[in-house]
């Protein structure tokens, strides 16, 4: 169902889940699994995941897994507020979901087909898309048969691309092409050439910097918006005084840097 590999300092991480390469719970605990372990090696700097049936990143969430669950839960009795309030714990999707955004090593979402619903609702906690050529479509469809998206779609599509433009997405069940899913900010940029070898490249590009630096830059930037500005700075100033106090590594970069030319390529 997922296949691991690796490229120097970059994990390969390949969806496979035939025949239609959907996301399931199998696949989705089996994945908590692999990030969980990628985060604990020190010689995995960077992780690309991509998908590896022909045409599919990941489709979509298994709409039949939804069902049953609603079905589980209509035939338990519960109230609709007990329903609501068990809702607010984490899931098994929310915990790979969070694990994955919040991933002290950079993401790389190598879209190389179809990629909708919980399929883009992954790729959305990742640092960076990348979409590849094809004849295929990115987005959250969901309105489109019924229901919303409901791992993460409504709150991180907006960080993303906006209020509005999310809106318009998401309740239209918009989808786009490769192209343009670039011009509207889904994805970080369209690759002409092999997605995955140029992810891999940026694994490898990010894999040169010190790993707490890019671990502190991330957190920081990803929690910018759930805070005021004082709160932000007032935690970047901590986290950079952390840095230089406990990091040898990133003293040494910066040794380095005198001794070159004085230019931050």
């Amino acid at each position: 169902m997922i296949m691991m590999s690796d490229d120097g300092p970059v994990a390969i991480v390949t969806f496979e889940n035939p025949p239609m390469g959907y996301m399931n719970m199998e696949m989705v605990k089996e994945l908590d699994r692999i990030v969980a372990a990628y985060e604990q090696d020190d010689n995995v700097r960077a992780i690309v995941f991509t998908g590896g049936l022909p045409n599919v990143f990941i489709r979509h969430y298994d709409v039949e897994e939804i069902i049953a669950a609603g079905d589980f839960v209509k035939s338990t009795g519960r109230s609709v507020d007990d329903i609501v309030e068990s809702a607010a714990a984490e899931t098994d999707i929310s915990i790979l979901f969070n694990r994955v955004d919040n991933c002290p090593k950079p993401t790389i979402a190598a879209i190389n087909g179809m990629c909708m619903g919980g399929g883009f609702e992954f790729a959305l906690c990742c640092d960076f898309r990348i979409a590849g050529q094809g004849a295929y479509t990115i987005g959250l469809p969901e309105t489109n048969i019924g229901i919303f998206p409901g791992a993460g779609g409504t709150q991180r599509l907006p960080r993303v691309i906006g209020e509005a433009r999310a809106l318009e997405m998401i309740l239209r069940g918009r989808v786009a092409g490769p192209e343009e899913a670039a011009e509207l900010g889904l994805v970080h940029r369209f690759e002409t050439g092999d997605v995955v070898a140029a992810a891999v490249g940026l694994g490898k590009e990010l894999a040169q910097k010190t790993p707490r630096s890019l671990a502190a830059a991330k957190m920081l930037v990803k929690s910018a918006t759930q805070k005021t500005l004082s709160q932000g700075l007032a935690d970047e100033r901590a986290e950079f005084m952390r840095l230089l106090a406990d990091d040898p590594q990133a003293m040494d970069a910066m040794k380095e840097f005198l001794t070159g030319d004085g230019e931050i390529a």
